[in-house]
């Protein structure tokens, strides 16, 4: 049986009974009324009671009770949803009301790819913290992509191309991809006129990369030429592509930000300069809501303008 408008209307009586919902959306989460309790600082007979008064008024049993574990039932599970929607855009209403006037703070939990993470997140980190030092930041820097809302990220960084995942997302810059090869393959690398002369060489191939052995190349009259390389060694992270590349391994494809500094430095060098490969997108990306943090929006800003500055300098996507 579900709820229905009256009975809601009817049995909540107002804004001070949110507070039941609470004690019944802890209940569900945690599963059990005395981790409920604990997480709202109360008595277990406070929760349980008032759990039970819902249920009293609705004429419904919202949840079933085991020795062990409580799960909601299917009326239960209906209402939570709903409740969880209500609690969620209260919590939101009181944030926005209290951000608009304060400085960022709090701790800021988000995630980026190894390699853009550690070249250019980190520094805007370091900023970001003495910017704001009433903010702390927890970041997790992997190649693997991480659910943003499954493991409670407030922000995402993806590089690449941005899949169609429902999520917010706002695009602060772009990156182009750049073959480069060691100084001590310079004099072989003088050799290549052609993307399709690449495909005899050895290669270091990034595992990570949805198709890591077929590249595109275009010169600027639109001519575009496919090449598929044959690689004698498969890493999964970019920075240890990068690592193989500079100790002479072989050619790689690599994104801009991550080897720009060792071009400049003479530490690799960048070959077929005339030919581009695709540029892709750096998007920060927000799980859906309709507030957002103001410690996410000052991140983000500093590192929108970040970008800004790499791209002015010539490194950027073009």
């Amino acid at each position: 049986m579900l709820i229905t408008h009256n009975q809601v209307k009817n049995g909540l009586g107002g804004l001070s009974n949110l507070k039941r919902l609470t004690y019944f959306v802890s209940v569900v989460e945690t599963g059990s009324f005395t981790a409920a309790a604990e997480r709202l600082g109360i008595t277990k007979a406070v929760v349980s009671q008032q759990v039970a008064r819902l249920e009293s008024e609705f004429r419904t049993s919202l949840l079933v009770r085991t020795t062990r574990k409580v799960r909601p039932t299917e009326s239960g599970q209906a209402f939570y949803l709903r409740c969880a929607m209500i609690l969620r855009e209260a919590e939101e209403a009181f944030d926005e009301l209290a951000e608009g006037s304060t400085e960022p703070s709090g701790t800021l939990r988000l995630t980026a790819p190894l390699d853009y993470g550690v070249g250019v997140v980190v520094p805007v980190i370091a900023a970001f913290m003495q910017r704001y030092p009433a903010c702390k930041v927890d970041a997790i820097m992997s190649d693997q992509r991480l659910n943003i809302m499954t493991d409670n990220f407030e922000l995402a960084i993806r590089v690449g191309w941005l899949a169609d995942t429902g999520l917010q997302a706002r695009k602060i810059g772009t990156f182009r991809q750049v073959l480069v090869a060691a100084p001590a393959m310079a004099a072989l690398a003088a050799q290549i006129s052609r993307p399709e002369d690449i495909a005899k060489l050895p290669f270091v191939a990034n595992a990570a990369l949805r198709d890591p052995l077929r590249w595109e190349f275009s010169l600027n009259k639109g001519k575009r030429q496919v090449v598929n390389v044959q690689a004698s060694i498969f890493l999964d992270a970019t920075l240890a592509v990068r690592e193989a590349v500079s100790h002479g391994a072989g050619l790689s494809v690599l994104p801009d930000y991550a080897v720009a500094a060792d071009i400049a430095a003479g530490r690799l060098i960048e070959v077929l300069p005339q030919w581009r490969l695709s540029s892709g997108g750096i998007h920060a990306v927000f799980p859906a809501a309709r507030f957002r943090p103001t410690k996410v929006r000052a991140f983000v800003d500093l590192l929108a303008e970040r970008e800004l500055l790499r791209e002015s300098f010539g490194a950027g996507g073009g």
